[in-house]
């Protein structure tokens, strides 16, 4: 059993930053890919950012790339996303995703809102 916790939202001013946690228990061995994904309301829920537990390799959204770094500590089965510059457009509910062996999992989402 994989359990996903994050931390780390809330409210911010537009042009402000936000860093978010995710940290993984349970069965955390053999997790390839960690992610963040967002879902702003009435919209469809989106790939944010990516990272590879080996090697470091990341993939980002054209609408955060040169804003937010995802990073992770594979000793502490966490992944970070560290937003700046962040714009009204950013505010939705953000949710850690791991992939482990094939096998998809998720956090419970944590609200991330940007006032203008």
């Amino acid at each position: 059993q994989v359990q996903l916790v994050e931390s780390g939202g809330g409210l911010v001013q537009g042009g402000g930053s936000r860093r978010l946690s995710c940290t993984v228990s349970g069965s955390a061995s053999g997790i390839n890919v960690m992610a963040w994904y967002r879902q702003a309301p009435r919209k469809q829920r989106e790939l944010v950012a990516e990272i590879t537990t080996s090697g470091g390799i990341t993939t980002y959204a054209d609408s955060v790339k040169g804003r937010f770094t995802i990073s992770r500590d594979n000793a502490k089965n966490t992944v970070y996303l560290e937003m700046n510059s962040l714009q009204p457009e950013d505010t939705a509910v953000y949710y850690c995703n791991v992939n482990r062996m094939g096998a998809r999992y998720w956090g419970q989402g944590t609200q991330v809102t940007v006032s203008s």
